[in-house]
Parts: C-alpha cells; structure tokens; sequence
C-alpha cells in the first residue's frame, strides 16, 4: 500500500492507496524558501525589473497607495508591508499612505483578519482602506475595457500620486496566473467590471486556463485595467507549501509578472498520466474556506481525469459556499449539463455573479464525478450543489473504487492550485 497525503485546512489527511492503483504522487517542485526571507525582500526592491527603485519613484509624491491582497490569499504581508512603506517614507517621508484591501467580488476582510495578515503593529497606526466592489461613491471610470465593458475602478487608487501592488503568483484557474494585474482586476475593480472581465464567453475560451497568459481575454482586460490605472510598481513573491518566500518579484507591473511567472513555470508544470481518479486539495487554508475559492483545485483534476473518471478533493470548506448565487445556481440546476449550456448563452453585458465559477464547477461536473472530503461543512448544502461527498479520504476512495471500478488508476495532485496539470501524452 502507498499512504498518501495531502493538505486540508490548517492540516492534512491520508489514506492508503493500493500500489497497483498508484499512478504517482504530482507536485510542484518550487525550491525551498529562501534562507533569509526578508532578506529576498529587499534585494528585489534594491534591484527592481524594469523599472528604478521604489523609493525613487517615491521621491516628490504627496500620496501613494498600495493595493494587498485580501483573506483569501496567503500573501506574506507581515514581511512585503513593512519593507514597502519603508521605501515610499525613504523617499518621500511625508508621503501620506493608504493600504488599499483588494476585496474583488469577496466579502469585506475582518479586523482580525487583517491583523493575522498583516500585524497589528501595521492594522493600529496605517490608513487601511477594504475596497468595497459595490460601493459606488468610492469608484470612478477610466472608459471602456477592450472587451467592451467599463472600467471601473476605487477611486483612490486613481486620485493618487503613487500606485503600487503587493501579492503572489501562483497558476490561476483561468487568469492564467495571479498577480501583477490582478491587484486592480479584479482586485480593487467594480462590480460591473469584473461581471465584464468574467464573462461566460471568455471563461469558456480554451484560452482562459491555468498557466496560459497568451492569447487569454480575461489576462487582456487585466493588463489595460492596470495600465489605465497606473499601477506603477509591483513587490510579488511566489511561496512554496509552507506559504514562505522562495523569490521576489519587484518592479515594472508587466515585466517583474512576466519574469515572475516564466520562474514558477519552470517549476509547477507537472505531466501527470490520464488517471480514473485523481485526489487532490485546495492548497488547504486559506484557499479551502469555501466551495467557491475550492473550484480552483478541482480544475487541476479536472486536466488530467478521464471522461467518466472521479475527482476527490480534499477542501475544509469551513465557511461554506462562499456565494449565495454560486450555491443557488447549482443547486436549482436540473443538472450541471443544462446549466453549463445555459450559461455559456449569457452574453457578455449580462454576466451574473458568480457566474463563471458556477459555469466551471458546471463544466468539471458534465466529465467527472467531483467527491468533496470535508468534515467542517454541511454534506447536505455540498450534495445539493451536485458534489459527493466523504467524511475521510479513505471513504472518498471507497466510493471512487466503487463508481469506476477495483482496477482504477490513481494519480495524486496533492496542491492542485500550486501546479499546471498537464495531460501526459502516450
């Protein structure tokens, strides 16, 4: 027998797993984190990509605003922060400063949130702002997207002198990697922006997966979003399992992306062989809070399983769905083949909340059967949303043995939101 493990909220599980089923175990192979973390901080910003140093850029400028990340991202705030403000305050040390939350489509983050990410040294004495995607007086309009939405953005990150974007990069679903960009779409972006960006054609563009930035209409929109609002420097890390920095990123918002997601692709593209069932998670906490954010690591099962095959994953889900209109689509859908074609009917103007991670969920399920491994959630809410569900990772693969058969082959992507799964040609 082969144990297996594999993250699960602030933990993880096991099982075993017969050898003769055992296809192999499909991680990312990023180094360890650096052996000075803060230290890997302050070389990028000493030596930024494409562009002259923060506190250069600091220099005469009477307001300056840096967009973080928000709960859902392990973003290692306590170290990046600190390390920005000092370089805005040594250039300009009366520059007036404000932390822009990038909230996106999310719920406002909590004060004790914010503490845990960022310190309470940081929550006590600096201006914090949570963006607030809905909230129509503290947004302006920059025009038209060129995917003929409107560009929508807070209006503090326009009306100041100095736009910065703190975050990570990491493979994306179907942005093709986070970061960069994204600090402004979705992050601080309206409402009626991101409806626009995440659009049901352009999710259903074979374009729009994970790890692919070329010809990808939501990175498209993302790149002119942070353009049009000036986002002028970017301080991103990718992390390894732990959540530690293994290598910054600093500088030019296009070329220190660029250079950041060349970097982690050498490492997270795995080729994993067509599997029956594959078993993976969310990256556990704080990416497996709800079903919503848990669709990203089902999509690397969804990669490499055959046709008919059973995605088990493990996710907390503590939180619960994570949107009402996500858990109401799925859940009133006859079945996810009529809501997969009904969404992929919605015009661009008409897009719905949540809409696109529904239309994924949709689409996975239309292929694969999906076994969620949670004991912090109602199976009842997950089983009316069209998932299986499992109380341990032995009993999902009971049930997986049992719906594909005794003989199934098993391929493990125990993070599936750290890797590009890649289906190994034979």
């Amino acid at each position: 027998m082969i144990t297996i493990e594999v993250p699960y909220g602030r933990s993880s599980i096991s099982a075993a797993i017969p050898e003769a089923n055992y296809l192999g175990t499909f991680a990312s192979r990023v180094p360890r984190a650096a052996e000075d973390e803060r230290t890997s901080v302050e070389e990028a910003l000493d030596h930024p990509i494409g562009s002259p140093p923060l506190e250069k850029l600091a220099e005469n400028k009477r307001t300056a605003v840096v967009i973080t990340s928000d709960h859902t991202r392990p973003v290692p705030s306590r170290i990046l922060m600190p390390r920005i403000l000092e370089r805005l305050r040594r250039g300009s040390p009366g520059i007036d400063i404000t932390i822009l939350v990038a909230t996106g489509f999310h719920r406002k983050t909590t004060r004790e949130e914010l503490t845990a990410k960022l310190g309470e040294e940081i929550v006590q004495h600096e201006k914090i702002v949570v963006h607030d995607s809905s909230d129509t007086s503290s947004l302006i309009s920059l025009g038209t997207l060129p995917s003929g939405g409107a560009l929508i953005v807070n209006r503090l990150a326009v009306e100041t002198d100095l736009l910065i974007g703190e975050g990570f990069i990491e493979p994306h679903f179907f942005a093709g990697f986070s970061g960069g960009r994204k600090s402004v779409l979705p992050g601080i972006a309206s409402r009626e922006t991101v409806l626009a960006n995440h659009c049901a054609e352009f999710i259903r563009s074979p374009f729009a997966r994970t790890g692919n930035l070329n010809g990808n209409p939501i990175h498209r929109d993302m790149l002119y979003a942070a353009e049009q609002a000036k986002l002028a420097f970017i301080v991103n890390v990718v992390i390894d399992p732990e959540k530690r920095i293994v290598k910054t990123f600093a500088g030019d918002p296009v070329r220190a992306h660029e250079a950041g997601c060349a970097f982690l692709r050498t490492f997270c593209a795995v080729s994993v062989p067509e599997a029956d069932i594959v078993v993976t998670s969310n990256g556990g906490y704080p990416l497996d809070q709800n079903v919503y954010q848990s669709v990203k690591g089902m999509t690397a099962g969804e990669a490499v399983c055959r046709k008919g095959g059973v995605i088990i994953l493990s996710a907390s889900c503590s939180d619960g769905h994570g949107g009402e209109s996500f858990r109401r689509h799925l859940a009133e859908a006859a079945s996810p083949e009529k809501l997969l074609a009904e969404t992929e009917q919605i015009p661009r103007g008409e897009t719905e909340p949540d809409q696109w991670e529904y239309q994924i969920l949709a689409r996975i399920l239309t292929k694969h059967k999906v076994i969620v491994v949670s004991t912090d959630c109602d199976h009842e809410l997950l089983e009316s949303m069209h998932l299986g569900t499992a109380s341990t990772l032995d009993e999902a693969l009971r049930k997986a043995f049992s719906l594909v058969g005794a003989n199934a082959s098993v391929a493990v992507i125990p993070d599936g939101v750290s890797v590009i799964a890649e289906k190994k040609e034979t």
